[in-house]
């Protein structure tokens, strides 16, 4: 029945529909997310011409769809033709902005402007904000990247005292005189759009209409909400919610104005300036502690993520090559700044492995593609500065084949091992950590049987658990899970109290700092790290010296790892030394609690990256191992997700008074 109201009352409503797949997400998932959700979409829209609305696809979706569904650009470019839609513009990768340099900010927003433009023949206005993490100063960036508006949620306004009857349009913004135009996103419509009938949408459509008619509704949503969310594309299509919903507008059109945001802004005045504080959505804030930052600081894993993508965008921004090698360095370095990686929520994708990994595979492409030729002239460097920003120095060793990040305060161990010619760090590891979530494990699950420790095929399947009982699963770490970490283990060590990080640790050394001394020469570069500290002999503390060595020869994929106990006292100090190994590779062999002894070497296959590792020791050695696996929290329920392998790799002893105990291991890689 048409509205009694329809000639004095009216209202408009803006849709922004927001699109991504991260770099390093399988095919299978962009085919389809594709398939469920974005090729459905536009065919639906594309039946009802009178729908008007924005859409937005970051450039790594884009990326995918020109290489594999190349004609879908030819559908956008005939919407934007016909009025139907227009194009908004975000970062090229998806970066949360406020977490990249400034040139990054603008190589980003230009790389996507430029793509829509030679693609759809669009020039972008506004810019979809990822994850809607805002920080005052975007407004002077956006500007001056040449956009006019953006899109957060109505709680962004909330936070600087407006209701939402106050919020029915847009609002400007200023930063250093740079005017932005800012839609609040009606957390009314997320909640209903596509899970309730259409008809509750527009019954509290109608109840904003007004005599002026100048108010505005803005849903800025997930795309793959429509269709490839659990469920949604049964009822988004087949069962037809979204023909139907179109069809509801259109038949509502007297009074519901369907347009776009740039058509708004050009009729419409704005409801006032606004200054709002830094925020995202009101679940992202309570994931990350209420800023969005603070993730660096909960993990250490996503702030050396952060930290070393930093560092690939100076090498990028400082090499001096041609333009095309420039712009090819930025595409990897763009990918590299992928938001999903970074964070934990229910969504983000810190815990997952292949999305981390391709962090790191970016930042290492770029830096081979920028200092390709200043590599080849000198394969050998050692650098020393405070990467991760904590007040402490790294150093970095590389010989060609090889890149190895040290933390000396750090127990001296490697945080980061780069197999170049992979391009693929082989330490990105994570540790067990207490999350909120595991509470619900402990108090709503009832006991039953584990789920199988190696319960994974390769390392980038994830195990979705159901009624399990994960209790006795969760384990917590006490240290940073690297490479080349040292322990001195207590008497009833055993393989099940390593792998549950329950073990007796009679040392203080796998987290403490270590005193450093870098060296090179012509065909070496190596790393002599000291510390002393003390070990528990029963209950009697002993001064025990550590030194540790690592040594890259030029362009040999080998790295000299050399051990020195020296006992500081005068009395026998018995001891049991380990060097742990946290390898982000699968090899089936050691993906289970386990032990070996009188190992005189080691090798480790990996059949996805096609990598083999092989240990060789002075001294035989015993060898622990088991595979690291987290409990996380998705929208599909709990996942335990394979991390990395951890190898112990331990020898027996008696030191006499002032006397020591050495032994090399050569790590190699093929």
């Amino acid at each position: 029945m048409p509205d009694p109201r329809t000639k004095t009352e009216s209202v408009n409503l803006l849709m922004v529909m927001h699109c991504h797949q991260p770099a390093g997400n399988f095919d299978s998932v962009f085919a389809e997310a594709y398939d469920k959700a974005y090729l459905p979409f536009v065919q639906v829209l594309e039946r009802h011409p009178s729908i008007r609305l924005a859409l937005h696809y970051s450039g790594c979706l884009f990326d995918w769809i020109a290489e594999k569904r190349p004609e879908f650009l030819e559908t956008l470019r005939r919407l934007v033709a016909k009025g139907q839609i227009e194009m908004v513009a975000g970062g090229y990768g998806e970066p949360i902005l406020p977490l990249v340099p400034d040139r990054d900010k603008y190589g980003q927003i230009q790389a996507l402007k430029d793509f829509i433009k030679d693609r759809t023949g669009y020039d972008a206005k506004g810019i979809w904000l990822t994850e809607r993490v805002w920080e005052p100063y975007l407004a002077r960036i956006f500007s001056e990247a040449g956009l006019a508006y953006t899109i957060v949620d109505d709680s962004h306004f909330a936070l600087a005292g407006k209701k939402v009857e106050e919020i029915l349009g847009y609002y400007l913004t200023e930063e250093e005189g740079h005017t932005l135009a800012i839609f609040p996103s009606s957390k009314q419509l997320r909640y209903a759009m596509p899970f309730k009938l259409p008809q509750e949408t527009i019954a509290y459509l109608r109840s904003q209409a007004t005599p002026e008619g100048a108010r505005a509704v803005t849903f800025g949503d997930d795309g793959e909400k429509f269709g490839l969310w659990p469920h949604t594309y049964k009822w988004v299509y087949e069962e037809g919610w979204l023909d139907n919903f179109f069809k509801a507008l259109e038949e509502n059109s007297g009074w519901l104005h369907v347009m776009t945001p740039s058509q708004y802004l050009e009729k419409y005045e704005p409801l006032g300036r606004i200054y709002l504080p830094c925020a995202s959505y009101p679940e992202m804030l309570e994931w990350s502690g209420g800023y969005f930052r603070n993730f660096l600081v909960k993990y250490p894993e996503s702030n050396w993520m952060h930290k070393r993508m930093v560092y690939a965008s100076d090498a990028v921004s400082e090499a001096d090559i041609k333009e095309t090698k420039a712009a090819e360095a930025r595409k990897y370095l763009y990918n590299a700044q992928c938001n999903c990686p970074y964070w934990h929520g229910v969504f983000g994708g810190l815990y997952l492995h292949h999305l981390r990994s391709s962090v790191y595979t970016n930042c290492i492409n770029a830096e081979k593609t920028a200092l390709e030729s200043a590599r080849q002239k000198d394969p050998l460097r050692a650098e020393v500065l405070d990467i991760d920003k904590d007040g402490f120095d790294e150093v970095i060793l590389e010989n060609g084949p090889l890149g190895i990040f040290v933390a000396p305060h750090e127990g001296g161990a490697i945080l980061e091992l780069d197999l170049r010619a992979k391009s693929l760090n082989i330490t990105n590891t994570m540790m067990r950590r207490c999350e909120p979530y595991h509470a619900k494990i402990r108090n709503k699950i009832a006991p039953g049987a584990l789920p199988p420790a190696a319960g994974v095929a390769s390392i980038h399947d994830a195990v979705v658990l159901k009624e399990k009982n994960l209790d006795n699963f969760l384990q917590y770490d006490w240290h940073r899970k690297a490479f080349a970490v040292d322990h001195f283990l207590g008497g009833g060590a055993t393989p099940e109290s390593f792998s549950k990080a329950a073990f007796p640790e009679t040392g203080d050394f796998a987290s403490a700092a270590y005193a450093f001394e870098l060296k090179k020469s012509p065909s070496a570069v190596s790393l002599e790290l000291e510390r002393t500290g003390i070990v528990m002999a029963d209950t009697r503390p002993c001064a025990v010296t550590v030194e540790k060595r690592f040594a890259l020869e030029a362009k040999k994929a080998e790295i000299l790892i050399a051990y020195k106990i020296k006992n500081m006292t005068d009395a026998d100090v018995p001891f049991w030394f380990g060097s742990e190994y946290n390898i982000s590779l699968h090899d089936p062999r050691f993906c289970a609690v386990g032990a070996l002894n009188d190992l005189g070497s080691l090798r480790i296959a990996d059949e996805w990256f096609k990598v083999t590792l092989n240990y060789t020791m002075s001294k035989k050695a015993g060898l622990w191992y088991y595979p690291l696996e987290t409990v996380s929290e998705s929208e599909s329920g709990f996942e335990k997700t394979f991390q990395q392998m951890c190898l112990l790799l331990h020898w027996k002893g008696m030191l006499k008074p002032r006397q020591s105990w050495s032994v090399e291991i050569t790590f190699g890689v093929r």
